[in-house]
């Protein structure tokens, strides 16, 4: 009863703490909402300037972009859980932000074409390509702006978690040990078993081929030097250039597997590996 009772009221904390933090994060996101649709809307036109004589409330348009707002809303979040499963887990880098972006603006100009044709055909309107363009083109840029501000947080988020924070679970036969990504110093295989050094030099067999390693660890802070071995950026004590455009890299002193202390780097990896390091 006594070891049972902590865990079960440390996994309700744990819970509530991940319940609060999600609900103020989406309240974060509530208030930027708004007050970006109040932004808008009164930049929009003359009457809804504040402090001028004529000024009205913009309830409509207010109204209006809130509703427009939660459907972008909702397809950026779909596409970010998408992002954050299938690449931000593993790296967040521009590129991969880029690709968010641009891949939820898409799908928002896929949502925007056919329901604004809709709209204005149920009005009695008649839809002109040069409005519709405009409108087009002045949302994407809205939509670019408020997804950049909703997800800025998340990203940098994950960002400082797949860099630092992050840590891979290691199968050694029977045993299950969790490595944070700063502790661990390389990954080399010898006779056909992968290890793991850490950085207090402490050697670990599991059951990943280095294939499956690379598969699943962060490549902004590992690199595949060869066939035989994976580095930690902050394991590499000394670069030195040789012959045939190769390289020679020194790895820090704690390791003290001499087959690995000092690994050459082909001179086709030799760009890859610098911009990599540097």
């Amino acid at each position: 009863m006594s070891t049972t009772q902590p865990t079960k009221n440390t996994t309700k904390t744990l819970r509530h703490t991940w319940i609060n933090g999600a609900a103020w994060r989406w309240c974060k996101k509530a208030i930027v909402l708004t007050i970006f649709s109040l932004v808008v809307n009164h930049l929009a036109t003359r009457d809804s300037f504040p402090g001028g004589e004529s000024y009205r409330f913009p309830i409509e348009g207010f109204l209006s972009t809130i509703v427009l707002s939660i459907l972008v809303g909702i397809i950026a979040d779909l596409n970010f859980k998408f992002y954050k499963k299938k690449y931000f887990s593993k790296k967040v880098e521009i590129a991969t932000v880029a690709r968010f972006m641009f891949s939820t603006l898409g799908y928002i100009t896929i949502m925007y074409i056919p329901v604004n044709i809709i709209i204005d055909k149920t009005a009695g309107g008649q839809t002109q390509f040069y409005y519709l363009l405009i409108g087009l083109l002045i949302t994407l840029l809205l939509c670019f702006i408020l997804i950049g501000l909703l997800y800025a947080q998340d990203v940098y988020d994950l960002y400082k978690l797949s860099i630092k924070d992050a840590e891979i679970t290691i199968d050694s036969g029977t045993k299950v040990k969790k490595l944070t990504y700063e502790n661990i110093a390389c990954f080399y295989s010898e006779n056909k078993i992968v290890y793991t050094v850490q950085n207090d030099g402490t050697t670990i067999n599991t059951d990943f081929t280095l294939n499956e390693l690379e598969e699943k660890i962060n490549d902004q802070l590992f690199f595949r030097a060869n066939r035989q071995i994976i580095i930690h950026k902050d394991t590499v004590d000394l670069i030195e250039k040789i012959e045939n455009g190769k390289l020679r890299i020194r790895l820090k002193a704690f390791i003290k597997n001499d087959a690995i202390t000092e690994i050459n780097i082909s001179r086709y990896k030799r760009k890859i590996f610098m911009d990599w390091f540097q």
